[in-house]
């Protein structure tokens, strides 16, 4: 982990950006209980989740970059589908595992934050935390997310039952 803290370029996610997306996230799906998608994506297949966001709106895909290269991104979502949950967003970050600990988490998802806060759309914002993870808790914390719900052993992925703690944030 490099513990160098340099200041990535937020920017909105584009077209061009999906196959190092993709490459990021399936890290995580095949590698770790972070998410509980458990098959990789092809880009092709991770398509129709780029085309759900838009530059403005409660669903944004942040993208940071260091020195032109993505390093991450971050999301915000529909929460739910049922029309009550409209001014709700759920919101993710995945970071190149070689670029943790060099303070782009904090950056990314708070500029995200930063955005669905201009947002008069949008409410609450809702991060789940596969657990154990104490870095995504701590980040979760310092941007000011308090934990509402754990679900117990809510997801089977790796050959075990995974809980799963959920934080809120007012971003109204």
């Amino acid at each position: 982990m490099n513990t160098n803290r340099e200041k990535a370029v937020l920017r909105p996610g584009a077209q061009a950006d999906l196959p190092r997306l993709v490459t990021i996230y399936n890290h995580y799906v095949v590698n770790t209980h972070v998410t509980f998608d458990v098959d990789g994506f092809t880009v092709e297949s991770r398509s129709r989740w780029f085309e759900a966001f838009a530059e403005t709106g409660p669903y944004r895909l942040l993208v940071a970059e260091i020195a032109g290269h993505v390093v991450g991104y971050a999301s915000s979502s529909q929460f739910k589908p049922k029309p009550a949950y409209s001014t709700s967003v759920e919101t993710s970050i995945y970071l190149d595992p070689q670029d943790r600990g060099r303070g782009i988490g904090q950056q990314l998802y708070g500029g995200l934050i930063d955005l669905l806060q201009q947002e008069s759309s949008v409410h609450r914002a809702y991060g789940g935390v596969a657990l154990p993870n104490p870095e995504s808790v701590a980040l979760h914390e310092r941007l000011g997310f308090r934990r509402v719900a754990t679900y117990h052993e809510v997801g089977f992925k790796l050959g075990r039952y995974w809980d799963v703690s959920w934080y809120e944030k007012d971003v109204a």
